[in-house]
């Protein structure tokens, strides 16, 4: 039995978080450039949102370009730039087309003009699509985050508009890049690092984590649909005990 067939429908995580990971050593493992390893991750990308779609996932997020990788050699930031600008300008009329909405997330002035006025084309083109959202994390940083999101409460705090005493998680959560998407009921990291590495802190905090040995280039919706049956699997009790849930 695939593992597709043993996917309950009515327990599917809403929204699944990837992080992205192993682009670099799956190409060197060939003998390529690192950026033929990022080029054959887009394949994955692709075949994982039509994975999504085909099972009813409503949110994919994905750890597309974090802050920390601007340190990386000119040459492969250079590169993952190209890469995005023209993976957004090909792909803009597919996501349409299988009503798909699309989002980012972080740090966007950062990125490269043509970067910024090609994401906020294919974001305004798909806006009004509500089969999948598919959340682009692009310089993005969870410390970032957390930090703008608590400026944006001391300013109102500053100005009159919000007592101390009304902050709560609901209000913090309101400031944050995800106030429009639900928190990720599972987040799936490949190549067999175990950490999260700066990565929707907040959202994360009861998220059921599944690493995989699997590169990132060779993951496909099959691995998909295996991380979401071990996810159906498992007990969620949020701080309550077995006998509560049942």
């Amino acid at each position: 039995m695939s593992f597709k067939e043993q996917i309950d429908l009515t327990k599917l995580p809403q929204h699944i978080a990837i992080i992205m990971d192993g682009n670099g050593r799956w190409a060197k493992n060939k003998g390529k450039f690192r950026v033929f390893g990022h080029e054959s991750g887009v394949l994955s990308v692709k075949d994982i949102v039509e994975g999504c779609i085909e099972v009813g996932v409503k949110y994919l997020t994905v750890y597309a370009f974090s802050t920390e990788n601007w340190n990386r050699p000119i040459e492969e930031v250079n590169a993952l730039m190209e890469l995005l600008i023209s993976t957004i300008n090909q792909e803009a009329e597919t996501l349409n087309k299988n009503n798909i909405r699309l989002n980012a997330i972080g740090d966007i002035n950062s990125l490269p003009q043509k970067c910024i006025d090609d994401l906020h084309d294919a974001m305004q083109k798909t806006k009004n699509n509500d089969k999948c959202t598919l959340t682009l994390a692009l310089s993005y940083s969870a410390k970032w985050e957390l930090v703008e999101a608590a400026k944006k409460i001391a300013a109102k705090v500053k100005t009159g508009e919000l007592a101390l005493n009304d902050i709560n998680e609901q209000e913090f959560a309101a400031q944050l890049t995800t106030h429009n998407i639900p928190d990720p009921e599972l987040m799936i990291r490949t190549s067999g690092e175990h950490r999260i590495s700066n990565f929707l802190l907040w959202q994360l905090a009861y998220t059921e984590l599944y690493f995989t040995e699997t590169l990132w280039p060779d993951f496909r919706r099959e691995h998909l649909f295996e991380a979401i049956v071990d996810y159906q699997k498992r007990e969620r009790r949020f701080g309550k005990i077995s006998e509560q849930l049942n």
